[in-house]
This record gives structure tokens, C-alpha cells and sequence, in this order.
């Protein structure tokens, strides 16, 4: 067991002493040239002797390194592991507190007031911690994702997190995949970890960064490129002489927002700059032990000679041509250079004013970022100039803001008019508890956040958020309006012209980093000796009660559709966060959000359906779902393509589970959530043809057939009963694997667990 950070090097050790003789059994049973992707999945796959999988169709089984939680999802993945009968964590674990902090003032004020209304769900997740042997990071301390980098990440590793931005850690070269809390308790408990081996989209980076252009702008640049779905099933891999040119926290931003293209991870190979960052973060050893194993930790020459004969897809971004981006809004692919913006302002009629700007968060908030953020105040301050708008500054850790505040760079962004918010997630997530616009009021935003999602930041649908790198973010700031560009132009102040200049910062801390206020909680000396407390009248949190299996014949006749999905329904749309975020240790109380942001093609008001049982329309889903389930009756979802993209959080399968769902039809679906709804014995099911989306009706039945003899690969059969007693039967298909089908079974993946535990297998 792991008691301080500092102990993680021993598990690094341990692996990088295994890595060459794991390595020579897979090169001897690959017999081909390997990218860095296969290396680290191949070197952390289950059963070695299995045949070699397929991309896109085998599902894996592997042991990774680690598991991270946030507080939000700590909640129900706990809940969850404690009632699969585990005195301790199987695998070094650490939970972190830095969802539930809502901005509002300042720093200061905003962590005490979170202190104290979530003092319930802290001192739960502290105990849990304690006795079950995982490392606490309290709230203040950082973002998960810029804690791991600076503390847990190594070259070559693989860690789960539940939270989809979990692959920040792929800028130090781990394999770093967002899950949902199931998926984490069957690595907590001991059990190999499920993955359909992903194909891989290469992206090769030539040329250097300079100027105004950083790390940001590749990822937005790719995201326009690939779109919101086009990293669906596959890993992003970068390679060539450019990724040189990008820092360790540079290339940490791009993998962070790879999770807006929905992919897997992306990951970086080892390089000197992720070595001088292990250095700067008083990992030295691991540094040294990396330089040394650095073949392992690239993609093989004849990969990177010929890549085309080992990527299922090439894409290229030149740096030296790459400009600085903005995209947005209410989605992160919609790209366009700053040279371009004004323009698209006019012909698409965004509201050009600025409302408010927001820098940091976990995507881009290193030393680096905000020292470039930094170098553009300073030039400011010295024409006397302030923002003209609100400019808001989020911290990434404690150790990033006592550095940047010990060397100056906080002052500087002061000066202009910055506030400085806590340690956390804040408005990136929708804790952001804004007076100055209305509901509904029409607005423009403009952050260095990672998704825009409508309604993300400060749940008003009509706010339009567009994202861009901190330095540009300021600089938008000081004029104050997105129909200008500070950038090529300069700025207009008191009829005399700023010309900018291009930002520059130091990588890393000349004085080295300033670990501030200790935030970590190490868990008890013994295992178990802690006590974890539940108040059973909790509003906040509740024990879990297993969920009840269904009879596959007769629970899946005559099922009424709740929900339509119409367009993009991500897991915001599902299960939205913000307020709700207080809810995600009490399954029942949560579950009063469910669907209530989702576009009904059934209704013309978000978050209402039509109930079969009364013939009304209109009423609040959740509440249709709970006549539902009071008179026995299980539903279906139906949905477009993509279905749950966004946030792996599995509240957006538990809450349907809860409510009685009993099958998800769509399109397509993004992968977390698919898998969250496997793991919650939800049938996850896509149509044969996309076409029959269009022939479900509000008031159709659908049954099920052959569930009872479910098996991989074979089409379900649906008998869809219409309102006029007329049928039609179609097909569709499903992703599951035998041991998916024995979740399914067994009613949830958890219940299964429980089954082998009393069997003592």
C-alpha cells in the first residue's frame, strides 16, 4: 500500500524492472514492428497467451497501474466497492476532491463555503480512504488530472480515472483512459479491466511551434479535423520531429482534450522534455529509469519509417503553419484561426460581447500557461490597461498556484483585473454560480477550458462558449469582444494601438516548484481499522442496494419508449452536473435529473415525454419513468448517434438502471457510456440500419427476442407493436463479449462480482 506520493516510485520501479522481459514475450509473439500504443497494452494485458487481438474487434482484458477518482464519481464508485467485500484496494488508488468547489467569489472564500456544505461527502470520502487504503487529496489541493501528472504519471504506464479527461496523463506517456466508477471497482477489486482493443489514428507533428501558437492549437486544429465522434474506439498517437517542440504540460493539454474527439487516450512517446519535467517534479529516479528504457517507450523505427502500414489512419499537422484557434461554440470541433473569427461572428450572428473569459483548469494550467497568460498582463499593465471584461484564473494544483504566486505571474494577471478562483474545477464543470447574466439571456464566453457543451460553464443554454489557449483568452479579454482580433491587429485603447507581442514563459520553474499547502491525506496504518459512516436520512449519500435481475423473456415484452433522443444527447444531456453534482452519492435524489436535459422527439420541451399509462404529454421524464417502474413496467431509450459522448460519469447509466431501463437503442454510441450501461445490466444495442430510428413512434411497443440466449456477434431480433396494432421486426446488433453477457445475466457487473466472491472464485 501506498501511504505518501513519494511511495508511487517503488510501483514505477517494480514495472520498469519487469519491462524488458515483458517486452521480449510480446515482440516474440507479435512478430511485427510495434507503435508505442501496442507496447503498453500489449505490456499490461492479462493473458499474454492469448491470440493476438484485433483493433476495433477484440475485447481485452488488462491490469493497469492505477486508479484516480474525483469526488464526484468517488462517491457511487465507492459505494460500489464497498459492497463487493474488499478489505483493501487491489491496486494503488487515490481520490480527489475538486468537483464539488462552486465559484463564486474568490479563492478563499468559495473553498471555505464548499467545506462546509459538502463537509458530509468529504469526511465520507476520508474514511472510505482510510480504511480501504487509498491516498486522499483534499479539497484545495488540485484537479485530479493536473495531481496525477505532477505525482502518479510515468513513461509506459497505464492508469484508469473516472473522469473522462483522465488521458491529461498522456502527455508524460501513459496510456491514461476515463471510465466510468464500475469499471474502476473491478480494478480496485482485483479483476482484469475490460478494453475493446482500439484502432489507432496516427498524427504526425512536423515543423516547431512559435509565436502565438501552443499546444492548445494542435488539439483544436485536430478536433476540427476529426469531429466530436472521430476518435470513437481508437487511440490517438503522436509521432514525428514535432511533438519535440511541444513541453510535457504542452502535450498534457493536447491528450487532456483528446477526449473531445472521443477517443480512448492519445499519448505522446517519451521524450528529454517529459524527463526534465519528471525532474522538476522531484522524480528523478523515475526520470533516469525511463532514459534508459527509452525504446520501450517509442514507437518502433520501422513504425515511424512507414507508418502507414501501421496506423488504420495518418493525419498531419504542420506547426511552423499552425495558427492560434478558437472553436465553439456548444461544441469543441467547430474550428476556426483567430484570423477567421470576427468574420464567422458576423455571418453566424454570435454576440460579439463578451460576458466573461476564464483561464486554467485541468487542460491549461501548468507554470507554462500561465506564464504565457502572464507575458500578455504584463504587457497591459504597462499602458496602465485592465481586462474589460471578467476575467477569471482556476489554478490546475496547489503546487502550480504557490509557484506562479512565489514568482509573480498571479500578480501580474491581478493587475489587469483577474480573480483568482480555488484549486479546482469550478466553471469548467458547470460549478459556477454566476449572477451577471440571466437564464436565457443570449451571451458570449470565451474560455481555456476543454468542453462547451451548452449549459457546461454556468447552465444557461444560451450562452455561447468558445475556447481558445490562456494567452489568447487574455488578450480577447483586454478588448473585450469576440469581433475584433487582438492577435493580428492590436488593440484600440484611448485612440492609440497595442500591438501584441507574441507571449513567451519559462517551461519550468527557474526556483523549481513551491509544493504550497500539503493537501494529502495518507489512509490508516491498518487496513480497515478506519469506520466509514452513512446517515441513513442523507440527502447526500445512500447505501447501494444491489440492482434486481430481469427475466430475459418475459421483463423484455411490450416495452414502452420513455425517450427519443433528437440530435446530440451526451451524458449532460442525461444526467447534467452542476447543481446535481451534491447528488452523486445518493442514487435516488440524483435520479430526479434524468433525461431533463434531453431533446424529446416526442415532446417539444426538453426533459418531458409522453406517458403511455395516461395518454398525456409533457410530463417530466423522470416522473414517467417512476409511474413506470411503481407498475412494473421496464422502457426503452432510444437515440441517435453518438449517443452519451461527453463525460464518462455513470450516474447517466445508473440513474436509467434505477429507473427501470431495461434497453438503450441509438445509432451509435460513444464508448464510456456504452460500457457503463453494460456494466449496469442495461442491454446497449445499435441499429442494423440507421434508418429505423426514424420508424419508432411515441406510442409504439417493443419486445425483445432471444435474450435468454444472447451470445457475441449474433443480430437481437425487435418486434416493434405500433400504436394501430400493425408489426414490423428488425434487427440490431450488439458489442458485448461473453463475460459482458454475464453481467447482463447476472443483472450488473457488481452482482456478478458478488456471485464469484461467495463462490470464493
Amino acid at each position: 500500500m501506498e501511504k505518501t506520493p513519494a511511495d508511487a516510485v517503488v510501483t514505477v520501479r517494480n514495472y520498469y524492472k519487469s519491462l524488458p522481459e515483458r517486452m521480449a514475450a510480446v515482440r516474440a509473439r507479435a512478430a511485427r514492428p510495434l507503435t508505442l500504443a501496442e507496447k503498453i497494452l500489449f505490456a499490461h494485458e492479462a493473458d499474454l497467451a492469448a491470440g493476438l487481438p484485433e483493433r476495433g474487434q477484440t475485447t481485452v482484458g488488462l491490469h493497469p497501474d492505477r486508479v484516480a477518482m474525483q469526488d464526484a464519481t468517488a462517491q457511487m464508485a465507492i459505494l460500489q466497492f464497498m459492497t463487493a467485500g474488499k478489505a483493501e484496494a487491489a491496486v494503488p488508488t487515490t481520490v480527489h476532491c475538486d468537483h464539488l468547489i462552486r465559484a463564486k467569489v474568490g479563492a478563499i472564500k468559495d473553498l471555505e463555503v464548499a467545506e462546509s456544505n459538502n463537509k458530509e461527502v468529504y469526511d465520507f470520502l476520508a474514511s472510505a480512504s482510510a480504511k480501504y487504503g487509498m491516498g486522499f487529496w483534499k479539497p484545495g489541493s488540485g484537479i485530479i488530472h493536473q495531481v496525477i501528472l505532477e505525482h502518479y504519471a510515468f513513461p509506459g504506464g497505464l492508469i484508469i480515472g473516472t473522469d473522462s479527461h483522465t488521458p491529461n496523463a498522456g502527455g508524460l506517456g501513459m496510456l491514461a483512459i476515463g471510465v466510468g466508477g464500475a469499471d474502476a471497482v473491478d480494478v480496485m477489486v482485483g479483476m482484469p479491466w475490460e478494453l475493446l482493443w482500439p484502432k489507432l489514428v496516427g498524427v504526425r507533428l512536423t515543423g516547431k511551434l512559435s509565436g502565438w501558437t501552443s499546444g492548445k492549437d494542435v488539439i483544436l486544429k485536430l478536433a476540427g479535423m476529426l469531429t466530436v465522434a472521430g476518435g470513437t474506439n481508437k487511440i490517438i498517437e503522436y509521432f514525428g520531429d514535432g511533438t519535440a517542440s511541444l513541453s510535457c504540460t504542452a502535450k498534457a493539454t493536447v491528450t487532456n482534450m483528446g477526449a473531445e474527439l472521443g477517443a480512448t487516450t492519445s499519448v505522446f512517446p517519451f521524450d528529454k522534455r517529459m524527463a526534465d519535467y519528471l525532474r522538476a517534479t522531484g522524480r528523478a529516479e523515475i526520470a533516469s529509469l525511463a532514459s534508459s528504457l527509452a525504446e520501450h517507450l517509442t514507437a518502433d523505427a520501422e513504425v515511424l519509417a512507414h507508418p502507414e502500414k501501421h496506423y488504420d489512419e495518418i493525419v498531419e499537422i504542420d506547426l511552423s503553419e499552425l495558427e492560434p484557434h478558437v472553436v465553439g461554440p456548444h461544441t469543441p470541433d467547430l474550428a476556426r484561426p483567430v484570423s477567421q473569427m470576427a468574420a464567422d461572428v458576423k455571418s453566424h450572428d454570435y454576440p460579439p460581447a463578451l460576458t466573461a473569459t476564464l483561464i486554467g483548469s485541468c487542460t491549461n494550467s501548468s507554470y507554462e500557461d500561465i506564464g504565457r497568460a502572464a507575458h500578455v498582463a504584463r504587457q497591459a499593465k504597462a499602458r496602465g490597461l485592465k481586462a474589460r471584461v471578467p476575467l477569471m484564473v482556476t489554478p490546475g494544483s496547489e503546487q502550480v498556484r504557490a509557484t506562479i504566486e512565489r514568482d509573480g505571474l498571479l500578480a501580474d494577471l491581478e493587475a489587469i483585473g483577474a480573480t483568482v478562483l480555488a484549486n479546482a474545477c469550478g466553471p469548467c464543470i458547470g460549478q459556477w454560480e454566476r449572477t451577471d447574466v440571466a437564464k436565457g439571456e443570449k451571451n458570449s464566453i470565451l474560455t481555456s477550458y476543454n468542453r462547451n457543451f451548452p449549459k457546461r460553464n454556468d447552465g444557461n443554454p444560451s450562452t455561447h462558449a468558445f475556447i481558445a489557449s490562456p494567452e489568447v483568452v487574455v488578450a480577447y479579454a483586454l478588448t473585450g469582444r469576440l469581433d475584433s482580433d487582438p492577435i493580428h491587429e492590436g488593440l484600440i485603447f484611448d485612440g492609440n494601438l497595442l500591438k501584441l507581442e507574441a507571449p513567451s514563459a519559462a517551461e519550468l520553474p527557474l526556483k523549481g516548484f513551491d509544493a504550497g499547502r500539503d493537501g494529502y491525506v495518507a489512509p490508516a496504518a491498518l487496513v480497515g481499522s478506519a469506520g466509514v459512516a452513512v446517515n441513513p436520512k442523507s440527502e447526500r449519500l445512500a447505501l447501494l442496494e444491489p440492482f434486481e435481475p430481469v427475466d430475459k423473456v418475459a421483463g423484455y415484452q411490450d416495452l414502452p419508449v420513455l425517450l427519443k433522443a433528437r440530435g446530440k444527447c451526451t451524458t449532460d444531456h442525461i444526467s447534467p452536473a452542476g447543481p446535481w453534482l451534491k447528488f452523486r452519492g445518493h442514487l435516488d435524489r440524483i435520479s430526479d435529473n434524468m433525461f431533463s436535459g434531453a431533446e424529446n422527439a416526442f415532446t417539444d420541451k426538453p426533459g418531458t415525454g409522453f406517458n403511455v399509462l395516461t395518454g398525456q404529454a409533457g410530463e417530466e421524464l423522470q416522473k414517467i419513468a417512476r409511474a413506470y417502474k411503481a407498475s412494473g413496467l421496464g422502457w426503452v431509450a432510444v437515440g441517435d448517434r453518438n449517443y452519451g459522448e461527453g463525460s464518462s460519469r455513470e450516474h447517466a447509466a445508473m440513474s436509467p438502471r434505477f429507473l427501470g431501463c431495461r434497453v438503450v437503442l441509438v445509432r451509435s454510441f460513444a464508448r464510456i457510456h456504452e460500457t457503463n450501461l453494460k456494466k449496469q445490466g442495461v442491454l446497449p444495442l445499435t441499429f442494423a440500419e440507421a434508418a429505423y430510428y426514424d420508424q419508432i413512434g411515441r406510442e409504439d411497443r417493443l419486445s425483445f427476442i432471444g435474450l435468454d440466449k444472447l451470445s457475441p456477434g449474433q443480430p437481437v431480433e425487435i418486434l416493434i407493436t405500433h400504436a394501430d396494432g400493425s408489426q414490423k421486426t428488425i434487427l440490431a446488433s450488439h458489442s458485448m463479449t461473453s463475460d459482458q453477457i454475464a453481467w447482463f445475466q447476472a443483472g450488473s457487473a457488481l452482482n456478478l462480482i458478488r456471485i464469484q466472491q461467495s463462490r470464493g472464485n
